[in-house]
């Protein structure tokens, strides 16, 4: 691959996004994905379900309880990092999210989920509330039922106008970045590692 090409860079780019929706041993499998909590930023490992080159939209998903949904809400402004040391890529994403709750996209999210991920919408309360003790969230798979979850269930659709792709080497790294207009016309430039 051509690293001195900026449509090979944007190729690489979509590769690595799109091989992280499966691998889970790709380190783009789990993402960072940062927005703004009262003028604070803050920050999460999330797990990527989906990616759409066309679209510019990555998937998550998410309990609705969560303070991150409430973040989102009051302003959807979000960045998405991943960084993988291996391959020596860094990939930064800006756009905004779109919280879908109970509707044809959660549904369709909802059934094809293992049982193993739906018992996390389970749990008595939402994600970041306060407990006294950890085991009064903890439950046993075989006495619930997972499909209750889909009450707390959300996902998360995040889409980008602008993707940095920054590769490491020693002969002189690369940085490119991606922004799309409106129009979904792209323009690129080069920019200093």
């Amino acid at each position: 691959m051509d690293m001195n090409k900026k449509e090979e860079v944007l190729k690489r780019a979509n590769f690595i996004l799109q091989d992280g929706v499966k691998n889970r041993d790709s380190l783009f499998h789990t993402l960072v994905m940062s927005s703004l909590s009262n003028g604070e930023i803050e920050s999460r490992v999330m797990v990527l379900r989906e990616f759409n080159e066309k679209n510019r939209t990555l998937r998550f998903h998410s309990d609705y309880r969560s303070n991150k949904i409430k973040e989102l809400k009051k302003d959807n402004k979000t960045t998405v990092i991943g960084y993988d040391p291996n391959l020596k890529v860094q990939i930064r994403l800006i756009g905004e999210t779109k919280v879908n709750y109970r509707n044809e996209h959660t549904k369709k999210s909802w059934e094809s989920s293992q049982s193993i991920s739906k018992k996390c919408y389970s749990v008595k309360v939402g994600s970041s509330a306060q407990i006294e003790n950890p085991k009064d969230v903890d439950f046993d798979i075989e006495s619930i039922n997972v499909e209750d979850g889909y009450k707390n269930f959300c996902t998360l659709n995040f889409n980008y106008s602008v993707l940095e792709f920054l590769y490491l080497q020693r002969s002189g790294h690369r940085r490119c970045r991606f922004s799309w207009n409106l129009r979904d016309e792209v323009e690129s430039l080069w920019l200093v590692p």
